[in-house]
């Protein structure tokens, strides 16, 4: 787990994690962050909280995947497509089948080499193979799995894939609220974080009974600050 140092920031640590978690979380934007502390009696612009973001926020979400449990080897994988300054670039997304957030990537081209550079990314990363493997009837898919020797059963059905097609919409409302992606960098940024987050407070929670929601809840709040923990 790596601390975070605050030092030279004028502000106390509970208010720039408070400010990250609030942009990460839900579907703001920065000035809407920034009308949140004012009408807490706190004069943060929205500049400066879009550099905590970056700087603070990326940290943040590394802690909390170091603490994440190990996801099942049941994979569901999609593409969305995203509009960068004009161009139409490819989010390609990867889940389990419990809706955790695997990975992703930017990627100018839906073929087999972008579905390989996926696979390959969630193999290093994960660190084993899935079992299952869920995707829609693109042709990259069996490609990319024979190229790199990939022996997972291939689900291809109608509607199998509906679990992928759901993780897309809470990006697809922060593309809206963003007023689109700016560069393919600093939207693998963006997500980088918002994944991570969004993974530490995802609750099922019309399949949970109220006490043990709440424990949830708690542990996921407990999870935020120990991944931000000042130095």
């Amino acid at each position: 787990m790596r601390q975070l140092s605050f030092k030279r920031h004028r502000f106390p640590p509970e208010v720039i994690r408070h400010s990250i978690w609030l942009y990460a979380k839900f579907t703001l934007s920065f000035r809407d962050v920034e009308d949140l502390l004012a009408e807490r009696g706190l004069d943060v612009s929205y500049e400066t909280i879009r550099r905590w973001f970056l700087k603070i926020g990326s940290v943040i979400a590394a802690n909390l995947r170091r603490t994440r449990p190990r996801p099942s080897d049941h994979w569901h994988l999609d593409e969305m497509v995203i509009v960068i300054r004009g161009r139409r670039y490819w989010l390609w997304r990867a889940v389990d089948n419990e809706g955790e957030v695997l990975d992703f990537l930017v990627q100018s081209r839906r073929n087999t080499k972008a579905a390989k550079k996926l696979m390959k990314k969630l193999l290093n990363k994960q660190g084993f193979a899935p079992g299952r493997i869920v995707t829609n009837k693109l042709r990259s898919y069996p490609a990319a799995f024979r190229g790199i020797g990939l022996v997972a059963e291939h689900d291809r059905g109608l509607r199998a894939n509906n679990r992928a097609e759901n993780s897309h919409q809470p990006v697809r409302r922060r593309e809206r609220k963003l007023q689109r992606f700016k560069s393919p960098g600093s939207a693998q940024r963006f997500l980088s974080i918002h994944s991570a987050t969004y993974n530490t407070f995802y609750h099922q929670r019309h399949l949970n009974r109220r006490p043990f929601y709440k424990e949830l809840r708690t542990a996921s709040f407990d999870a935020w600050k120990s991944a931000s923990a000042a130095a």
